[in-house]
């Protein structure tokens, strides 16, 4: 079976592009590293004076009493089950039920501090990994798959909370258990001790040993579940696509050959780690038959009496479940440390798009835009502008045409700040955009997209996501504005119909309606159309040409035009090839001129006439 799933991927993997990159032995032959861990610790340090010392103290007292009651035990048999005396065994054995009984409620606060301190840890985590990832720059998303990022803010954040629930404590406490039991045997024989832990170095060799492979292979799961993750999320936000094409079974059986290598990596990563915690019992049977056996050697020759044994099988008993229990642990950190460095490769990524020290707001007055030989280039041998330079006046609207790749688009990531100039100046009012704070920039533009997105939610909390704090009367008054309102009142409940995720249930055109009435909502100094009526049909699209009189009016505007018969009374037309400007001027002046725009012209009418 596993062949064959593995022939069904490599087959389907030839036919069309790899789209994933598999785990190899480079990614993931790294050291254990101890300088992660530190950083997971520092997520403590807000309850270092609330749970953390609650846990650690019942964690101690629990430990204590635990050391305790074996060597009771042992004074027992020796100082009155041997003698008969009735009224010690009596004291004993109420003492030793007192203590069980503070051992239990010494771990019930245990458990209980030590849960709320890593369901606390692991949601200031998430809150700031996902903070962390909100304001990081788009060149950290062109570089990775949706899926990647909700791998990390879902399932590797989620596989810390048993570590800081229980691993770290219990750590600490089996720490504390085996010094405890090292210190009191060796206080009650010397001999028998050496005896017992000659088996320690066997279990040290044997987990150094295996503890390589298992990390290894929990960070091989890791790196695979990331693959699938990536994979559920392009198929199903591709999924029109897919049945569109009838890719189906193309799918499924790519998914075939990634859940047999995930499947196979995780039936890998288990075999390994099951076989630390059966050899920590191996060998603690060793040293229990190492105890009895030298213990009546001693035992014979008068060096040490019955409840001394019997007090070392209890040390000894609670000796091997500490050490098989770091052995499980050590697994789980194994599988932590895969998902650890994964967030932080995510929090160690910086904004390449930030504020200087000195970032002042941006103050607009007038909406007058400049662009001072400004060049920008996405990758060294991907340019994308070259010596851009364009003055627009306050209150002009300006349309950007071309062909695709021309550099239109990236003209407007360039003055919205989602990009930094390589070089050049991009200026508002006289002021450099860079010597600005991001936010006052961004709150003093609207951009409407080609693919609108709406989120989960209300249409009436749609368009209010241009200004949250407008009252409905201002968002009604927005719709209006842009032909909105007369589709949204004929839904089921109005400008309060759940539009579901995305904005499935509208068309593009009412969702491209919908973007355009929070654009205008935000009363933006600056409003930025790209590519936004390209999706609209013929009757809607003259619905939006006359809301547009209301949109543009009195702000400085740059359009994106796909159809050029949007633009004719820009003030300006600038016609882009290669990232540069090769015309420049207003619709009847390119026509005059006859070159590239009228050119565009000529060929967009021939395919709407049909000839």
């Amino acid at each position: 079976m596993n062949g064959s799933a593995e022939a069904i991927e490599n087959q389907h993997t030839s036919k069309k592009r790899d789209r994933f990159v598999y785990p190899n032995d480079n990614a993931i032959e790294k050291p254990f590293n101890w300088s992660i861990m530190v950083k997971l610790l520092q997520f403590i340090k807000p309850y270092r004076r609330t749970y953390l010392p609650i846990a650690i103290i019942s964690l101690l007292l629990s430990t204590a009493v635990k050391l305790v009651i074996p060597f009771l035990i042992g004074y027992g048999v020796d100082y009155a089950l041997r003698p008969k005396d009735v009224d010690l065994l009596t004291t004993l054995v109420i003492t030793i039920a007192i203590l069980y009984l503070l051992q239990g409620i010494f771990n019930m606060f245990r458990i209980r501090y030590t849960t709320t301190l890593g369901q606390s840890v692991v949601l200031d985590l998430r809150k700031k990994l996902f903070s962390h990832v909100e304001n990081l720059s788009f060149r950290f998303f062109d570089k990775r798959s949706e899926g990647s990022v909700i791998v990390r803010l879902n399932n590797d954040v989620n596989s810390l909370q048993d570590l800081f629930t229980n691993g770290l404590i219990n750590i600490i406490m089996d720490m504390i258990m085996l010094v405890g039991i090292i210190t009191i045997l060796f206080f009650l024989n010397v001999k028998l001790t050496i005896a017992v832990m000659v088996v320690v170095p066997i279990m040290a060799f044997l987990s150094t040993k295996v503890r390589r492979k298992i990390r290894r292979g929990w960070q091989r799961v890791r790196l695979y579940q990331s693959v699938m993750n990536s994979h559920y999320n392009e198929c199903i936000q591709g999924i029109r696509e897919t049945q569109t094409f009838v890719q189906e079974n193309e799918n499924i059986g790519y998914f075939k050959g990634l859940n047999m290598r995930n499947t196979k990596a995780l039936r890998q990563a288990t075999k390994m780690s099951a076989i630390l915690p059966p050899a920590v019992e191996v060998t603690g049977a060793i040293g229990t038959a190492a105890l009895f056996w030298y213990g009546a050697h001693l035992l014979q020759a008068g060096e040490i009496s019955i409840g001394i044994i019997v007090a070392f099988a209890s040390y000894i008993g609670n000796f091997w479940q500490p050490i098989s229990r770091l052995g499980q642990i050590y697994n789980q950190l194994l599988k932590v440390m895969a998902s650890s460095e994964r967030i932080f490769e995510f929090l160690a990524e910086k904004p390449q798009v930030t504020d200087k020290k000195d970032a002042k707001e941006l103050q607009v007055n007038q909406g007058k835009v400049t662009f001072d030989q400004v060049k920008f280039a996405y990758e060294k041998d991907r340019v994308a502008l070259t010596d851009f330079s364009l003055e627009v006046n306050p209150g002009d609207t300006v349309a950007l045409v071309g062909h695709t790749g021309s550099g239109k688009s990236t003209v407007i990531n360039l003055l919205c700040r989602f990009y930094d100039t390589t070089s050049g100046k991009i200026l508002i009012d006289d002021q450099d955009i860079k010597d600005v704070t991001i936010a006052s920039l961004r709150k003093n533009m609207s951009l409407v997209m080609q693919d609108t997105f709406l989120f989960s939610g209300t249409i009436m909390e749609n368009i209010r996501y241009g200004r949250l704090d407008a009252t409905d009367e201002e968002v009604i008054e927005a719709a209006k504005a842009v032909h909105a309102d007369s589709f949204i009142k004929q839904l089921a409940n109005g400008y309060h119909t759940e539009v579901e995720e995305r904005g499935r249930m509208l068309s593009v055109g009412q969702r491209q309606l919908i973007s355009f009435a929070r654009a205008l909502l935000a009363e933006p100094k600056i409003l930025i159309l790209d590519e936004a009526t390209s999706s609209i049909d013929t009757e809607t699209e003259m619905k939006i040409q006359d809301g547009m009189k209301t949109l543009i009016n009195n702000r400085t505007s740059f359009i994106v035009a796909h159809r050029l018969s949007t633009i004719q009374n820009a003030d300006k037309i600038v016609v882009l090839n290669q990232g540069e400007i090769v015309e420049i001027g207003n619709h009847d002046s390119l026509l005059e001129r006859d070159g590239v725009y009228a050119n565009l012209i000529k060929v967009q009418n021939r395919f709407l006439t049909g000839e």
